[in-house]
């Protein structure tokens, strides 16, 4: 089916762009006018190599909406809502603009939901694998408030400020991974390939080997009898990691040794705490109601440990007690975010406070990423040199005693 790229004005005078499918010119224009919109320039698009190579990726990633889509979704909307476009016209112009198909889809089920009398955000808890929780109960404040593109944009503020914490976290764990990961393929094709030449070599000596050069020819005599175990080991390893995670006491003692690992705890711990208090904060500020706020971020706080202590302070709070008191005895959360927590409930600014430890402690990740970085580089380089370099030693040793015996024959 052809697709038709188009410049339209809205009845409040917003100017959109954006391309749709349609079987004719005629049909792509009815199709807008539909939706209350007044065509100034519209063209069948021809489709180039990249775009064609743009549709196959996005047609791999079909079934799937990214955080990106949501993002630019939540934007978009804010600003049709606020120049005061109609909600379901609003979602059928994204739904047009949308490049992905699966997002296409939802868009398309959640205008018909509103249609049909449905109140937006029950429309949108329907599609749980697109607008999480935190989402939906931020859409239903906007909606209850009367601020929908308000609550927008702040959901917009938030997902960024989520998708640059992640970021920074990713590419802290990035290079020691790749690093590790050659390291560990040369490692295998030196033991593979390699050392069995060596062996043959060796052989012809008809002399005893130094044990390093032993050892390391009898691992490679393993490896290349015992080849499937290479790949089944570590296939193993993963699925029963998987299955023992997903039970409920491997969640707990995964989840709290995460938060103590000795190099990553440190950072990981200090984005939980910029995570909980920036979701909470601008949950507050959009007008959630407290215990449902707090629910809300137990459930999306991406640890079992963190939402326990969460679930804790709502008891807290239910049973008539502060929130930063059961924080504190979590021992999670440092004093520093407790007593500005307590400040922030005794001064009503709660929120305020909130924003501005979660803005301190994406400083501190920022730092701590870029530390771990710069430790890390050297200590990987290192374990590398020292793997590579012990088995070229240990190969050569032979030969080193060779040649001595040679010089003293």
């Amino acid at each position: 089916m052809p697709v038709y790229a188009y410049k339209a004005k809205t009845a409040a005078g917003l100017v959109m762009q954006g391309q749709l499918d349609a079987e004719a010119q005629k049909a792509a224009v009815d199709k807008l006018r539909a939706q209350k919109l007044v065509v100034l320039e519209i063209a069948e698009k021809r489709e180039n190599f990249m775009d064609k190579l743009n549709a196959l990726i996005a047609a791999s990633k079909k079934g799937k909406v990214t955080s990106k889509d949501l993002v630019l979704f939540s934007r978009q909307l804010s600003t049709l809502v606020s120049a005061g476009v109609p909600i379901v016209q609003s979602l059928g112009i994204l739904e047009n603009q949308s490049e992905n198909p699966a997002f296409k889809e939802v868009l398309a089920a959640v205008k018909a939901d509103i249609e049909a009398g449905l109140s937006i955000s029950d429309a949108l808890k329907k599609h749980p694998e697109a607008f999480p929780e935190l989402y939906t109960a931020m859409v239903r404040a906007g909606e209850l408030g009367g601020i929908l593109d308000t609550i927008l944009e702040r959901l917009t503020v938030y997902m960024e400020s989520s998708e640059a914490l992640k970021a920074k976290v990713k590419s802290a764990l990035m290079y020691p991974a790749i690093v590790l990961s050659i390291c560990a393929l040369v490692t295998v094709f030196l033991l593979v390939f390699v050392i069995p030449t060596f062996k043959n070599i060796f052989a012809s000596f008809n002399a005893q080997l130094p044990m390093p050069t032993q050892v390391l020819i009898d691992i490679s005599d393993g490896m290349k009898s015992h080849w499937y175990l290479l790949v089944g080991v570590p296939v193993a390893a993963f699925y029963g990691f998987k299955r023992f995670y997903a039970t409920d006491r491997g969640h707990h003692f995964v989840d709290a040794k995460i938060l103590k690992a000795p190099i990553f705890g440190i950072m990981l711990k200090k984005v939980a705490v910029a995570r909980f208090t920036r979701t909470l904060g601008t949950l507050i500020k959009s007008g959630v109601p407290i215990m449902q706020a707090l629910e809300t971020v137990a459930a999306t706080a991406g640890n079992i440990i963190i939402s326990e202590a969460v679930l804790a302070t709502r008891e807290s709070i239910r049973e008539g007690g502060h929130l930063s008191d059961p924080l504190k005895k979590s021992g999670i959360f440092p004093n520093m975010v407790t007593s500005m927590i307590s400040v922030g409930e005794e001064t009503g600014a709660l929120d305020v406070m909130l924003a501005k430890i979660a803005d301190f402690y994406d400083q501190e990740v920022d730092t701590a990423v870029k530390g771990l970085t710069s430790m890390i580089e050297p200590i990987v380089i290192v374990v590398m040199g020292v793997i590579i370099g012990s088995i070229v030693i240990s190969m050569f040793m032979p030969m080193f005693e060779l040649g001595d015996l040679a010089s003293k024959g």
